[in-house]
């Protein structure tokens, strides 16, 4: 199997592709919004695209891309075909070679870098396939985006539980949420949500709060850093209803197995702040921008405890 995969190292992934649409300063506003990131850079004039938003240039949207290799589609056929449906991404790296501006139009090739040996993760077992995209901005170069995946068949947590899909694996015929992914840059929020505190980074040189959880500041590049508590004090700053798919471990307000509808928002905290949680406390359909919430934790199984907001309908 890892002989057949192997093959298809160095071929094509997409060729030729082109951006959908030129860079754009909605795109970018929307892109700064939701990051909350405010440098100037990003707005005004002389704007440029903030250089993380490499490869939303590059993205086919829910349609999906049309310029993708038939090897590409034969790699994950294979990988489908000898169990290993599963896919999560693991990481990606960025470089930037010049900046993109509003009008530049973006198109790019990408390359399958490399396919793993078969590898037994927590998650499960399986291939890891790194792909190469060359973005060039008016037919100059102007990045590349290495994005490595995961293809795995789910593993069994505990004996005698059975994979669960999406969701997470059954357990005394419930569904359980998947497990986040904890690292040394995030043990210390987890640990936080262990003892019931919401905790934010604190640069320790120009004292920006941020948040998720991130090695070094923003602002200023400091590496070094402290924590505050949060007050649990926050509104919705925006939000989305999840129709589908229906997952059973999240279950719509007011029951207590069934999959959802359920909203999932991005919190402005009291703190200046944003996070994304789930809304408890009050249908989807009531959940509103603006609306304020309160912090608790909600215990899904014996195992997990997370970090969500009480809505009030009034």
């Amino acid at each position: 199997m890892y002989e057949r995969l192997k093959a298809y190292e160095g071929r094509a992934a997409a060729t030729a592709g082109v951006g959908r649409d030129l860079v754009n300063e909605p795109m970018i506003r929307h892109w700064c919004e939701a990051m909350g990131d405010a440098n100037p850079a990003y707005a005004g004039p002389g704007v440029i695209a903030p250089p993380t938003m490499l490869q939303a240039w590059t993205m086919g949207g829910l349609s999906g891309h049309s310029d993708r290799s038939g090897a590409y589609d034969e790699l994950f056929a294979l990988l489908d075909g000898a169990g290993y449906t599963s896919v999560v991404a693991t990481d990606c790296e960025q470089e930037y070679l010049r900046p993109l501006r509003p009008g530049d139009r973006v198109t790019f090739d990408a390359v399958i870098e490399s396919v793993s040996e078969r590898k037994t993760t927590r998650l499960g077992t399986g291939y890891f396939v790194t792909t190469r995209m060359d973005v060039r901005a008016a037919g100059e170069p102007a990045g590349t985006h290495l994005f490595r995946i995961l293809k795995y068949t789910p593993a069994a947590v505990r004996r005698g539980a059975k994979p669960g899909g999406p969701a997470g694996v059954k357990e005394g015929g419930r569904s359980l949420r998947p497990r986040p992914v904890i690292s040394r840059d995030n043990a210390g929020f987890w640990q936080g949500v262990a003892e019931h505190k919401l905790l934010i980074q604190r640069c320790g040189e120009c004292a920006t709060l941020r948040f998720p959880w991130l090695p070094g500041c923003n602002e200023c590049g400091c590496q070094e850093w402290d924590t505050v508590e949060a007050s649990g004090e926050g509104t919705v700053f925006s939000y989305v209803v999840m129709h589908h798919p229906p997952f059973p471990a999240f279950p719509a307000f007011g029951a207590s197995d069934d999959a959802g509808p359920y909203a999932v928002a991005l919190i402005e905290l009291a703190e200046g702040v944003r996070m994304v949680s789930n809304v408890v406390g009050v249908p989807y359909d009531k959940v509103r921008t603006g609306m304020p919430v309160r912090l608790e934790f909600l215990r899904t199984d014996p195992e997990l405890e997370l970090p969500v907001f009480r809505g009030s309908e009034g």
